[in-house]
């Protein structure tokens, strides 16, 4: 007994009777990281920045969150913002420490 949301004989969902499925590429698909690497090491990178080189360690935060969150990465954005914080905070530091010297 067929229903009417049956097919109907020698029919098939790719089109014609007997055509080929769609192409399907022999390797696998790249997955979404399950780990945000990128962020992580931004967020290392902004905490370095906040007492050693805070331009260099920062803007290389800034862009590891900035490509991480392109990715994918949830926390890619924070990382970008912490590092850009502690960027600034880090030059304020410096600029304090140095004119305390003096």
């Amino acid at each position: 007994m067929t229903s009417p949301h049956d097919p109907p004989p020698g029919d098939d969902h790719y089109g014609q009777p007997g055509q080929q499925p769609p192409y399907q590429p022999p390797y696998p698909q790249p997955q979404a990281q399950s780990t945000p690497v990128l962020s992580i090491i931004g967020f290392v990178c902004a905490a370095i920045a906040l007492l050693f080189i805070p331009i260099l360690f920062g803007i290389i935060g800034i862009v590891l969150g900035i490509v991480g969150h392109t990715r994918g990465e949830t926390l890619g954005k924070w990382a970008a913002i912490t590092s850009a914080v502690t960027m600034v905070g880090g030059m304020i530091l410096g600029i304090i420490v140095v004119n305390s010297m003096g």
